[in-house]
């Protein structure tokens, strides 16, 4: 058993985790003046980013329940690594917001707001990288 304080060491590896995420999100819609969006609220930039964006979720799903299915025959030892959950969900966080870029790019009132998004990309497979090469900073 490990005890509490790896919960706790991860508790606050979260907490640095949501700090920094949240300082970079300010200080770059103060940066390009971007209008906050909503905390928990996904505002579709029109209708086709909406299709497009339901689009990447239920391929998501899909993917999660084939990946289970496949890897779940294979054993856990010899499961594709490609399948794995964490993987998938890696993957379309990155092509959701890809998407959003991309739509925000065309179609916002505000040219600047794919710029925030883009910074979003950037920080968050910066942050992915940086838990798994290190073990979560030596935490797993």
């Amino acid at each position: 058993m490990y005890g509490y304080g790896v919960e706790m060491r991860l508790l606050l590896l979260l907490a640095i985790v949501l700090l920094l995420f949240v300082s970079l999100n300010t200080i770059m819609r103060k940066w390009w003046n971007v209008e906050r969006k909503k905390f928990f609220s996904y505002n579709h930039v029109n209708e086709k980013h909406k299709k497009v964006d339901w689009t990447i979720r239920i391929t998501t799903i899909v993917s999660l329940l084939l990946g289970y299915g496949i890897n779940i025959t294979r054993g856990p030892t010899n499961g594709y690594w490609f399948l794995q959950p964490w993987f998938t969900l890696i993957i379309f966080v990155v092509v959701s917001q890809i998407g959003r870029a991309v739509m925000e790019r065309k179609y916002a009132q505000n040219p600047n707001a794919y710029k925030v998004t883009i910074s979003e990309i950037i920080f968050i497979l910066i942050l992915f990288f940086t838990l798994f090469t290190t073990n979560f900073f030596g935490l797993v």
